[in-house]
């Protein structure tokens, strides 16, 4: 499989890896809209399901294979042969099907899991790609629980399987314990040290136990990961998996000057998207979330207020309107200064001088020590008292 040194793959397991939250499972239809909102926002691959887990699983991958075109469609196994032949036969009708198979790479994954061998582990890894390799040429290794396993033991690993006939290798921080530097320089040691990872695209997989999946996914593509799994939302099991809002926009605020690397990601769905996922899912986004929060373009502060009306850039990085918003938010609280409560006025048609301004605003700030935010309808409210 060639691929592209300046193409950053975008592998979205929403549908996977997001679906596994305990009460966020989707019907086969449900995941099958996702999947077209997926295609539609530019992702290079979507894990669709884990076949042999149950029916539900194998239909869903079969019924997005049939709608999501030249995106790649991603089935999830075990090392077994069992697992492998039921994702093949899920992806019979992907245009462009992939197997993602693989093994644990630590050793207390091998010994506590597997109760196992170094060498035995292997093995089977290599004989799962190998059996994956009869059925598609595109297959995935994932090295689980690379991030705490042994550093050669998972170079050699990795070799072995590339050797056998894996396109992409997985390297998943399984457990969230990487810091950056330690995860970034794994995927280093790998990209120096094992002598044929130019015949495979290196994929991060990182997991937000201890708030570090983002932080660890731009880790991994500063060191030379050219694939990153991720969720719309950062959904996942147990606090998640690195979000694929957070990742594109990183990579679009520091494109021309830090990675130089391309997606085919339209940011401009992303608002649309994380609504539907939460929504479908049952899912709240935190209002703080980065990217696609309700609060993540809102500002309330007087002093952030004046500065982004006189220069947006004085507090905004992004344009609300490249992840799809209609503007960012100029929240009216008891922090707001005049210069927000202005705007706001003469957004509803009412213009001020400066002494109405002030009289205006001392009554603005008893009425939002008593109300928490302002609407539209008190600011009319506010003028009658303020005229009257």
């Amino acid at each position: 499989m060639l691929h592209d040194p300046n193409h950053l793959y975008i592998f979205d397991t929403t549908l996977r890896d997001g679906e596994q939250v305990p009460g966020c499972q989707l019907t086969t239809a449900e995941k099958v809209e996702i999947a077209q909102d997926l295609r539609d926002l530019g992702v290079d691959v979507i894990e669709a399901g884990f076949p042999v887990s149950s029916p539900g699983d194998f239909q869903s991958v079969v019924e997005i294979s049939k709608v999501v075109g030249e995106v790649i469609v991603c089935a999830l196994t075990r090392a077994n042969k069992k697992d492998i032949e039921v994702a093949a036969d899920a992806l019979k009708f992907a245009k462009r099907p992939r197997i993602h198979t693989g093994i644990g790479a630590s050793d207390t994954h091998i010994q506590y899991k597997f109760n196992s061998t170094r060498e035995e582990v292997l093995e089977r890894g290599v004989e799962a790609v190998r059996y994956a390799k009869t059925f598609v040429e595109d297959v995935e290794f994932y090295a689980e629980d690379a991030g705490r396993a042994d550093v050669e033991y998972l170079a050699q690993m990795i070799e072995a399987v590339i050797a056998a006939g894996a396109t992409v290798v997985n390297i998943p921080d399984t457990n969230g314990y990487c810091l950056p530097d330690q995860y970034g320089a794994k995927i280093r040691f790998l990209k120096e040290n094992v002598k044929n990872i130019d015949q495979a695209i290196i994929s991060a997989h990182c997991h937000n136990d201890l708030g570090l999946a983002t932080a660890n996914s731009i880790a991994a593509i500063q060191n030379g990961a050219r694939q990153i799994e991720c969720t719309i939302n950062g959904i996942g099991e147990r606090a998640g998996n690195t979000s694929l809002e957070e990742v594109a926009m990183i990579l679009k605020v520091h494109n021309q000057s830090l990675f130089h690397l391309s997606t085919r990601i339209n940011s401009k769905h992303f608002t649309a998207i994380s609504r539907k996922v939460s929504e479908m899912m049952n899912m709240p986004v935190q209002p703080n979330k980065a990217i696609v929060g309700r609060n993540a373009f809102a500002h309330s502060s007087g002093i952030h207020q004046d500065g982004f009306l006189k220069h947006r850039e004085n507090y905004e990085i992004i344009n609300p309107e490249d992840v799809g918003l209609d503007e960012a938010g100029i929240i009216l609280t008891a922090r707001s200064g005049r210069h927000a409560l202005k705007h706001h006025l003469e957004r509803i048609g009412f213009t001020l001088d400066k002494q109405e301004l002030d009289q205006a605003y001392q009554a603005f700030l008893e009425l939002a020590d008593r109300k928490k935010d302002l609407n539209d309808e008190d600011l009319r409210d506010l003028m009658q008292q303020v005229s009257s």
